[in-house]
């Protein structure tokens, strides 16, 4: 089983940073990629970011390219979510998530809570 502990979300304002962490523990997990989804109340959970564990390739949702930033540590297995200039409308619970073999992301985390306030 692979486990994913997430940490660093919190209240801030609009405009502030934040760095979202996540890391992977246990056996089986050879890190396709990772990736961040959110969930707002109300709404769908959506993609934010994911990156390749080999290669390092990012990808990112329109809304937060040029604001967000994911990184990777393979020796930890731990991804970053780097979160600048924040707005009211990134609000959502942040959850990481693994995809130990190419097919899809089959593991997440517990989330963490980010709220922006105006």
């Amino acid at each position: 089983q692979v486990q994913l502990v997430e940490s660093g979300g919190g209240l801030v304002q609009a405009g502030d940073s934040l760095r979202l962490s996540c890391t992977a523990s246990g056996r089986g997990f050879s890190g396709y990629r990772m990736g961040w989804f959110r969930q707002a109340p109300g709404k769908e959970r959506e993609f934010v970011a994911a990156i390749r564990w080999s290669g390092g390739s990012t990808y990112y949702a329109d809304s937060v390219k040029g604001r967000f930033t994911i990184s990777r540590d393979s020796a930890k297995n731990t991804v970053y979510l780097q979160m600048n200039s924040l707005k009211p409308e990134d609000t959502a619970v942040y959850v990481c998530a693994a995809d130990s073999d190419g097919l899809g992301y089959n593991y997440w985390g517990q989330g963490t809570q980010v709220t922006v306030s105006s």
